[in-house]
């Protein structure tokens, strides 16, 4: 298993929740070696959890599951540069997020149509949050970052001069678009 993160101490974070279900499971197989990002079990499994850079990340093979934490906030060229790790093992992928704006991978994984299992969960399904919660955030944040946040809404970013459904009414299959700079 091969987790990744757009930074270490996310990576960490999720792997300190795969340590603990391992440890709740009673140590099913004994780790034969225990990291802060890591452990290796006996039946020769290993689980590493790494901070993504398209840069560094590359060198891993065979990866039976590959689970991109944050996976809206990781740079597309990491995602990229990692299904490939599951060519040979022909493993899972896991994209885990909340939504971050309409753009990416992830965005574009979600509302595409390739197959992928997909489970939405919103903040006020989950039992631990509670509605009083959920209304202080409401009136506290704004409504856009609400949406995001806690109701799954992939909304525009806060950086973008025009929506995403401005620049799709803008383009046309029936215009080929200028190649500047291209020979």
């Amino acid at each position: 298993m091969l987790i990744l993160a757009p930074a270490e101490r996310q990576a960490k974070e999720l792997f300190s929740k795969v340590a603990e279900l391992y440890r709740t499971l009673g140590h099913p197989l004994p780790a034969e070696s225990y990291r802060k990002l890591g452990m290796n079990l006996s039946n020769g499994s290993r689980i590493e959890a790494l901070p993504g850079s398209e840069k560094t990340i590359r060198g891993f093979s065979g990866v039976d599951l590959l689970i991109l934490d944050e996976a809206a906030r990781v740079d597309d060229e990491l995602y990229h540069a990692v299904r490939p790790m599951l060519a040979v093992s022909g493993g899972e992928l896991m994209l885990l997020s909340t939504p971050f704006g309409k753009r990416g991978v992830f965005y574009e994984e979600w509302t595409g149509a390739n197959e992928w299992d997909r489970y939405e969960v919103p903040a006020s399904a989950v039992v631990r949050i509670s509605e009083e919660f959920l209304e202080e955030e409401r009136r506290a944040l704004p409504s856009w970052v609400y949406r995001q946040e806690y109701e799954c809404s992939f909304e525009e970013t806060d950086d973008q001069v025009f929506t995403t459904e401005m620049i799709d009414a803008a383009v046309s299959a029936d215009v080929e678009p200028l190649k500047l700079g291209v020979a």
